[in-house]
């Protein structure tokens, strides 16, 4: 079983945090092998030393369901220390909100995926403590999509945001911690900085086996499977099809109303997809896009994780709905992630080239030869951070 950057750094805490004050940033993920929350491990192992903690999107409680809904500043129920939403009046730890710690704890749960906001969060915060001599330490967790696969478009700079702020693939193959070491070293943050590895964890590994619990990290993200397609899936947050929001089954399902899955699948070559099986299905959102409507779709089941690509799925599938239902189909319009002007799907996409070029039906495998160069020189880099083989 693969035991977690938490579990080690309860194991053994380093002497210099006996006596600092110390921030945990967290949410209901945040669990050992026996679904204990961080919080109250680390108070229980140093008593007193937590003064604070920190929340990202979707609440301490990960209750808030969709972007832009934020949440608010609270006490911690248990330990009745505060609570500071980093998403909510700002997305940026202020000041104030890290003048009770002296060292920040990082425990989230990370999905491989460039949009997730958590990241950019963490490299907020990791700016932060920089300018404030605060010293950061990030507690590794699993990539659940794996780290042996790289997926995608880097971002490029006019598409950055708070879905996007480095030049990274869509589907980055790194854990949060390795990610810490990219921002800090290869991007400048250059805060102080520790990274608690994992043991046992394997880049090929998917989450399933590594014998761990999952605690979802976000409302619509409730099973590894989902976690498994959302580096595809997530691209129709760009759109107005549903991403199965508001179904049991969000990102594993999508679909609209006026979806023809007979003649998509046709245009798809009648195959499905290599590491995968589209099963056509209908469903009816209970909440978000299409509420209470039928939507006629897919629901992709994953049959070999190793040989999936999610997102080069999403982009021919995407690619097969412009073409069959130009008629019907939509972009999302903005405000998206707080930018108001800019297309939603271009900030996604991190390029609104892509969008250009899947709107006059260009081969996806023809974009996905011009990445190579830059994903080379992207696993380049990675190399020299990578904490496991």
């Amino acid at each position: 079983m693969v035991r977690t950057g938490l579990e080690i750094f309860l194991d053994n805490p380093p002497e210099w945090i006996a006596g600092a004050r110390t921030g945990l940033l967290c949410n209901p993920a945040s669990v050992d092998k026996t679904f204990r929350h961080s919080r109250l491990l680390i108070e229980n192992r140093l008593p007193g030393r937590l003064n604070a903690l920190y929340s990202p999107q979707h609440g301490f409680f990960a209750e808030k369901q969709d972007n832009m809904i934020e949440s608010g500043h609270m006490t911690d129920p248990a330990l009745k220390i505060p609570v500071f939403s980093l998403y909510g009046e700002t997305r940026i730890p202020t000041e104030q909100m890290l003048a009770p710690i002296d060292v920040l704890l990082v425990d989230l749960q990370d999905v491989g995926t460039r949009v997730y906001t958590f990241i950019y969060t963490l490299s907020y915060c990791m700016e932060a403590a920089g300018r404030l001599g605060k010293r950061v330490v990030v507690l590794d967790r699993p990539n659940p999509v794996g780290g042996a696969a790289v997926e995608g478009n880097l971002l490029s700079p006019e598409a950055a945001s708070f879905v996007g702020r480095y030049p990274i693939p869509m589907r980055h193959g790194l854990t949060i911690g390795e990610l810490a070491l990219l921002f800090n070293g290869h991007f400048g943050i250059g805060c102080d900085l520790t990274v608690i590895p994992m043991e046992g964890w394997r880049r090929a590994m998917t989450y399933r086996e590594t014998g761990l619990p999952w605690v979802a990290p976000s409302p619509n993200l409730p099973t590894p499977e989902s976690a498994m397609v959302y580096p595809g899936q997530v691209i129709w947050e760009g759109t107005h099809v549903s991403e199965g929001r508001g179904t049991t089954q969000p990102f594993e399902l999508f679909g609209a109303p006026y979806f023809d899955t007979d003649r998509i699948f046709a245009f798809l070559g009648d195959a499905h997809p290599p590491g995968a099986v589209l099963r056509p299905c209908r469903f009816e959102p209970t909440a978000s896009k299409w509420a209470g409507r039928v939507c006629s779709g897919f629901q992709i089941h994953v049959t070999e994780p190793e040989g999936f690509r999610p997102y080069g799925t999403a982009l021919r599938l995407l690619r097969a709905v412009l073409a069959c239902h130009a008629d019907a189909f939509e972009w999302k319009p903005p405000p998206y992630e707080y930018e108001h002007e800019r297309m939603p799907m271009d900030l996604i996409l991190g390029d609104g080239e892509v969008r250009r070029r899947l709107e006059l039906l260009e081969d996806v495998g023809e974009m996905e030869n011009r990445w190579k160069a830059d994903l080379a020189a992207y696993a380049e880099v990675c190399r020299g951070i990578r904490l496991y083989a």
